[in-house]
């Protein structure tokens, strides 16, 4: 690999690094599409690769995010008890499939966790007078077994997509358990830890990672998350949300285009 190519997936990775940090993603959801887009690689390859930046980046994330705010880590934990087994599940079942379906396949779920964001975004702006009743009572608490249900989802879906799950866990997180937008990115970032180390070891052993481009891109990353993390402590909250819908049209429109 010519210098060139290493030095442009360092600074991909640090820009990819800044967003994930602000969106709370890992930056998985960046970097899949782009390096189907513009390296060529199959979509479990591109997921394999993106493994590598993203379990480092998502460890370093979590580690500012607590900084911040104190997670409960009784009920990480039990999320990601509930995500290991099942992230393992779903990553066999992305190796089996053909790349251009499970490409298809996450874009349309990209493209409905985008559309609930809006929708969430829409609904939290309404004025308090139009909200219905129902609205005003109670959320329920995120409880550890509840955060295990969650975790089988999340880590089903995260291995199938290599995203580690995060990306549904947080909406759900907002809108059920009703938890700031920075509180859900943390929790469900220490959720979805150790079953983002499994599905990089499956994707790895099945021949499915390109590390010399995933370490660049983990190396870029890991200078630019903890930037990204005070950012998003700054950003309002709808601001927030909203960037991360459109963010999550970007990589649906980056997938479109290859298709």
């Amino acid at each position: 690999m010519s210098l060139f190519v290493i030095a442009a997936c360092l600074a991909a990775g640090g820009l990819i690094g800044f967003m994930g940090g602000v969106l709370g993603i890992g930056g998985g959801l960046i970097a899949i599409p782009a390096l189907v887009l513009l390296m060529g690689m199959s979509q479990q390859l591109a997921q394999g690769t993106a493994l590598i930046m993203v379990l480092p980046a998502i460890t370093m994330a979590v580690r500012k995010y607590n900084q911040q705010t104190r997670i409960d880590r009784r009920v990480a934990a039990a999320g990601a008890a509930g995500a290991v087994v099942f992230t393992w599940v779903g990553a066999r079942l992305a190796l089996g499939i053909d790349s251009s379906i499970l490409r298809q396949s996450f874009a349309v779920f990209l493209f409905f966790i985008a559309l609930f964001y809006v929708w969430q975004t829409w609904r939290a702006a309404r004025p308090a007078t139009r909200r219905p009743r129902a609205d005003k009572g109670p959320a329920p608490t995120f409880t550890p077994r509840r955060a295990i249900a969650l975790g089988i989802l999340c880590g089903t879906l995260g291995g199938f997509f290599g995203v580690g799950g995060a990306v549904l866990a947080v909406p759900i997180i907002t809108s059920v358990f009703r938890l700031p937008q920075t509180t859900a990115q943390a929790l469900a970032l220490s959720m979805v830890i150790p079953g983002s180390t499994i599905a990089l070891i499956t994707y790895a052993w099945a021949g499915q990672a390109d590390w010399m481009v995933g370490l660049p891109l983990a190396i870029g990353s890991l200078l630019f998350v903890p930037v990204g993390v005070k950012l998003a402590y700054r950003l309002p909250e709808r601001k927030l949300r909203i960037c991360f819908a459109l963010m999550l049209f970007a990589t649906v429109g980056l997938l479109a285009f290859e298709a």
